[in-house]
């Protein structure tokens, strides 16, 4: 406790708690750097998304999941990508931005303790389920190799979407799918946020460069987070495929037909799931990486200025 810690992680603690008294709590840049980071880190993963959804939906293998869209030819290969695209780099911003803003607000100087970071870590999750569920919605349909005829672009299911009613819209348009779908954002990013810095500082003083402690803290995360929340992840994915009235079960019901189709074993839920969790280790230790370089880039500058 007496020493002073010279680890990544510490440095850039200090150089924010360290800012002038009456300065905005919020910090406009993290906003910014989640956006960024987001961005890169889905289009480099993308592929893998691709591969890892068609599992999810029809519960095949990897060589049948890739065969399929080696068999749609490759100008299908991103069909999909754009929503993702908007919607991750969105994400970003929410989930690092307001998760930033939260964190001061309850802890303006810190340090900051688990149960600080874990309360705004879970708002940030409940903040980004409640934007970005109607994209996740768009996206999962346009995914589903078994409804391109019908919906061939994403005017035609906004389109869809549309000619139901108000509550229509919601229930069985953008939000069809919201209550998973906030259980694992919230949970998720509290998760994420409790123990990304621990990990990564623990790393940090065993002297290795700057990226890798970030990276390994991002994709240990992303790993654990995605094997304790991938039922639900493949409950959303099946949830939002559906569109209709005709076949929208209720949440039980999905949840029950998914078990169902799985053939009632905890097993066959997670088929596909080592795809999911290189696509998981792979996204969020590229994002945690960019994000920390980012960050490092911009106080080292604001250093350097003052």
């Amino acid at each position: 406790m007496g020493e002073q810690d010279h680890s990544p992680g510490k440095e850039l603690q200090h150089w924010i708690r360290t800012e002038a008294p009456g300065k905005k709590s919020w910090h406009p840049q993290a906003y910014a750097l989640g956006a960024v980071s987001n961005f890169m880190s889905t289009f480099l993963t993308f592929p893998i998304y691709k591969v890892v959804f068609r599992q999810q939906i029809h519960a095949v293998a990897v060589s049948e999941a890739v065969r399929q869209l080696w068999h749609e030819g490759p100008q299908y290969f991103y069909r999909g990508i754009y929503p993702p695209l908007l919607s991750k780099t969105l994400q970003g911003t929410l989930l690092f931005g307001t998760y930033d803003s939260l964190l001061y607000s309850l802890s303006p100087v810190g340090p900051h303790s688990l149960g600080h970071r874990w309360a705004a870590g879970l708002m940030s999750g409940v903040v980004e389920a409640v934007a970005l569920s109607p994209f996740e919605r768009v996206q999962n349909v346009l995914q589903d190799g078994r409804k391109q005829a019908r919906f061939p672009s994403t005017f035609s299911i906004l389109k869809e979407f549309n000619s139901y009613g108000f509550w229509g819209r919601l229930s069985l348009g953008y939000y069809r799918g919201f209550w998973p779908v906030l259980l694992r954002n919230s949970l998720g990013s509290a998760l994420y946020f409790s123990f990304k810095d621990p990990i990564q500082n623990g790393l940090a003083q065993q002297g290795l460069p700057h990226w890798v402690p970030a990276l390994v803290s991002g994709s240990v995360n992303g790993t654990i987070i995605c094997l304790v929340l991938y039922p639900l992840i493949v409950l959303v994915a099946n949830m939002q495929s559906q569109v209709g009235w005709q076949s929208m079960p209720s949440l039980w019901a999905s949840a029950q037909d998914v078990w169902d189709t799985r053939g009632r074993k905890v097993f066959l839920i997670y088929r596909g799931g080592s795809l999911v969790i290189l696509r998981s280790s792979v996204t969020w230790g590229l994002t945690t990486a960019i994000h920390d370089f980012l960050q490092r880039k911009f106080h080292f500058r604001k250093e350097v200025k003052d």
